[in-house]
């Protein structure tokens, strides 16, 4: 599959309906991402199962900024809904496979719990 571009909109309805989800916040003028552009691409042909969204930081300032993007290129993994991975920097190709497979073999009961755990000990 092909990386699919996000916006505000559409974003949120990408995660929901998505089992994994990464998305790539990016700028034209930003050289890093430029050099993780065709890495990104390249996992996106090979893992058919998850869907590879990138988010123009540029026309998308406010999504930008409500998702917390201070720097780029900024990667994100959402699985069954849940932000399980957030990270500035541009992968390389083999870092970016091994954080696939970590996010595939999660065990999404026991992070739904940690989360829960956080958000109680948060309102304590």
């Amino acid at each position: 599959m092909a990386t699919t571009d996000v916006t505000a909109t559409t974003l949120e309805q990408t995660i929901t309906d998505n089992d994994i989800v990464l998305v790539d916040f990016w700028a034209d003028w930003c050289g890093p991402c430029k050099q993780f552009a065709p890495v990104y691409q390249k996992a996106s042909e090979k893992h058919e199962d998850i869907v590879f969204a990138k988010v123009d930081t540029e026309a998308e300032q406010q999504l930008a900024a409500q998702a917390g993007i201070t720097a780029i290129p900024t990667l994100m993994a959402f699985r069954e809904g849940v932000l399980v991975f957030s990270q500035a920097g541009a992968l390389p190709g083999p870092q970016l496979e091994q954080l696939i497979d970590q996010v595939k073999g999660l065990d999404m009961d026991e992070v739904r719990a940690k989360v829960a755990d956080a958000q109680a000990e948060q309102q304590a």
